[in-house]
């Protein structure tokens, strides 16, 4: 019998916890909150049948053939034009080069290639605390040392920042409607982080999938745009056109720009370049002006939705939670005795899920925090899945 000798970086890596409970969520009946999963109902699949027809008939070979590593060229000067477009809208103009933006598999592939290629066994890494867990997850293979931020309502504590900082290889941190708290980054708190991520001279990964997906109001200007040389920025369509694409993109200062390149190289040789030419396709013209308004406007009305749910079942119970102005998630404190984690079995009885708090922290995880989405569940089924996720907790805390 052979037997495989693990590397230890193989050893450090674990299942995720929000696939293994979308597993539990899988029973029928199931109202899940768990999942952080676009609505189906945002996918654009009219234009992406029309496309998927014009990209074949007059680019199929090369759609179908090798391609640059770095993307394809249109879709690189999209997303160029649009941060730019986007930050001199916020008041920060951002000159993208499109030769610093990287066409990935996903923004999951963003963030394993910056572990690679910025992380040593040992590396100290800052980390918003709580954080993505698939950024743990990212980060984890390659041995860091994790060293969690504290945060609150405007974003990460500038002071437990500027006192963790020294030696840090990088801050990883998502200022807009960050998953899983739901919660932006004030304009001030950016100002600061900035200035003080200058003087420390500490790189920031900054992860905004969620930015476009803001109800009244765009979030202010990207960290990146304040700071081109010193941030690696990440982005999406999965959450505006579609996750099944696993398109995303980086964009890098030149200086590191070359070393991703080759990581990418290393890894994939390219994303595939029909899918990228697919969105490309889509994406002329003011389709994204068109679009991206449906899905904010369904997902405010799903968002307020839960709000008036946990108001009407859980006012007074001293269970809080925060009101979300953008994204797709909304954060809940339980009475610090009782576990989301040894609770959701109990909550599954019922016929709803969620995600346990615990998982997102890179240490001291908090028990008694947990995670709810509401962007694909109905008004009916959100209303229906709180009144069971309230009998459970008032329950749990002997209401």
């Amino acid at each position: 019998m052979t037997t495989f000798t693990l590397a230890r970086r193989a050893e450090r890596m674990n299942p995720s916890v929000i696939r293994e409970i979308l597993k539990v969520t899988e029973k029928p009946g199931i109202i899940s909150f768990a999942g952080g999963l676009p609505s189906p109902k945002t996918f654009p699949i009219a234009a992406f049948a029309e496309a998927c027809a014009q990209v074949l008939a007059n680019e199929g070979e090369a759609a179908l053939q090798y391609a640059a590593s770095e993307g394809f060229p249109a879709l690189r000067e999209w997303v160029a034009a649009e941060l730019g477009r986007q930050s001199a809208e916020a008041g920060v103009p951002w000159a993208v080069d499109p030769a610093q933006v990287l066409i990935t598999t996903g923004s999951q592939q963003g963030l394993d290639l910056v572990a690679k290629v910025l992380i040593d066994t040992g590396s100290k890494v800052m980390v918003e605390q709580p954080t993505y867990l698939g950024a743990l997850q990212a980060f984890t293979p390659m041995e860091p040392q994790f060293v969690g931020v504290a945060s609150d309502e405007e974003g990460v504590d500038i002071a437990d920042w500027q006192a963790k900082a020294s030696g840090a290889r990088f801050f990883y941190v998502l200022p807009n409607y960050q998953n899983p708290t739901g919660r932006s980054m004030s304009e001030p708190r950016r100002v600061a982080l900035i200035e003080a991520a200058k003087a420390a001279n500490v790189p920031i990964i900054e992860d905004n999938p969620y930015g476009d997906l803001w109800f009244d109001a765009p979030p202010p200007a990207p960290l990146a745009a304040r700071h081109p040389e010193g941030v690696v920025y990440l982005g999406s369509f999965s959450k505006t056109l579609a996750p099944g694409l696993r398109l995303g993109f980086l964009v890098a200062p030149k200086a590191l720009y070359p070393k991703l390149l080759q990581a990418k190289q290393a890894a994939d040789l390219h994303t595939p370049s029909f899918n990228q030419r697919i969105v490309a396709r889509v994406l002329q013209g003011d389709f994204m002006a068109r679009h991206v308004p449906t899905i904010r406007a369904l997902y405010k009305s799903q968002c307020e939705a839960m709000l008036a749910a946990l108001e009407r079942e859980l006012s007074g119970t001293g269970i809080t939670w925060n009101k979300p102005a953008g994204g797709m998630f909304l954060w809940l404190k339980l009475p610090a005795h009782v576990d989301a984690v040894a609770l959701l079995p109990k909550a599954v009885e019922r016929n709803v899920a969620y995600v346990p708090g615990a998982a997102f922290f890179a240490e001291a995880p908090q028990k008694h925090t947990l995670r709810l989405s509401f962007v694909t569940a109905s008004v009916a089924q959100i209303n229906i899945g709180m009144a069971a996720l309230a009998a459970t907790l008032k329950e749990a805390i002997g209401l």
